[in-house]
């Protein structure tokens, strides 16, 4: 296994809670520079990267093949058609850009150099997640006619930080938005068209904090919804069809666990308390069932591990930066229904 040398562009909260321990613990990856300008945070847990504080040094190294650009998401763009222009590939953390023209940029000089760029949808490996397409797919449910998506917190005071500050692309629609928009278009593609809501609520807030995102297919009834006003959490999946229903609560344990020091290196790694497993409720002919559905463990490390065996074994892509343009594109139409107040066609 020839390990790809990498570079971090920052070392703030994902750097050190996703980037660093994920690509520190796999054996396809070898971290030779983090970005830290006014810091030295990281040189304790990876001593043998070089510690940089230009974003140049990293572009100049020639040694470097991928770099993970998890900068403040209004520097994604410029940073990575940077690294496009040096011949580097690029991890880019969510959300991918701020506007689909950004985005677009970014794909056209990419597939023109023949450079990979991905998108950190590490959600898409939560195992609640994970369980939900299996439940679908199952047939469990019959025909699925609704689907509700919920990402809450409670954080009633506005934090000192870059996402709460009043500039384009701040907010929680771009923030916990993109990843359960993700979602919600891995399962069913992109809508016809849109009707959202977004509001700040928090007293002093300059930044959207809730979101209510309906969907519309032609054939599910699609809600997405996050907020940082919710004390006592609900389901975060409600699924109907037509044999039953299927609710799941609780959240991924594998952000809480990367927060505590845990690697991903346990056999028990991602795995779901059974007093959380979501509930089935189910009728077939005159049988009823109720039972729960144990967790598939999430496992964030497959992202990387699709990094790698893209680079260095030309298997397909599992988050294409055109899945996440269709992200951006979604939160752009969302931010003009909420603001017109109407409905905005996506097709």
């Amino acid at each position: 296994m020839k390990p790809i040398n990498t570079a971090m562009a920052s070392y703030g909260m994902s750097g050190m809670v996703f980037h660093g321990p994920l690509l520190g613990s796999h054996h396809g990856f070898r971290i030779t520079r983090i970005l830290e300008r006014s810091k030295n945070n990281a040189a304790g847990k990876y001593p043998d990267a070089l510690a940089t504080k230009t974003y140049g040094e990293i572009l100049r190294d020639r040694e470097i093949e991928l770099v993970v650009v998890n900068t403040p998401d209004h520097l994604h763009h410029e940073m990575t058609m940077r690294a496009l222009k040096t011949g580097k590939h690029v991890v880019v953390e969510k959300p991918f850009t701020l506007t689909t023209e950004q985005a677009d940029e970014i794909i056209e000089l990419a597939t023109r150099k023949g450079l990979m760029v991905s998108v950190f949808q590490n959600r898409r490996w939560d195992g609640d997640f994970l369980t939900v397409k299996k439940v679908i797919n199952s047939g469990s449910l019959g025909k699925l006619v609704s689907f509700e998506s919920h990402f809450d917190r409670f954080r009633n005071y506005v934090q000192d930080s870059w996402k709460e500050r009043k500039q384009f692309g701040t907010g929680t629609l771009y923030n916990l938005g993109s990843h359960m928009i993700d979602q919600a278009l891995q399962l069913f593609g992109l809508p016809e068209y849109l009707f959202a809501d977004v509001r700040a609520q928090r007293p002093g807030s300059e930044v959207d904090d809730s979101f209510d995102l309906f969907l519309h297919y032609p054939e599910v009834k699609c809600l997405v919804r996050g907020s940082y006003l919710v004390k006592e959490q609900g389901a975060r999946y409600v699924l109907h069809g037509t044999h039953g229903s299927f609710v799941k609560s609780g959240i991924d344990p594998q952000e809480e666990d990367l927060k505590a020091g845990k690697l991903p290196e346990a056999n028990s790694w991602g795995t779901d308390a059974p007093e959380m497993y979501g509930l089935l409720n189910s009728e077939s002919g005159e049988t009823e069932k109720r039972e729960r559905i144990p967790t598939i463990p999430g496992n964030y490390m497959a992202y990387y591990d699709n990094i790698y065996n893209h680079l260095r074994n030309g298997s397909e892509l599992a988050v294409t930066p055109n899945e996440a343009m269709d992200v951006i594109r979604v939160i752009e139409a969302a931010y003009i229904s909420a603001r017109e107040g109407r409905t905005v066609s996506l097709q």
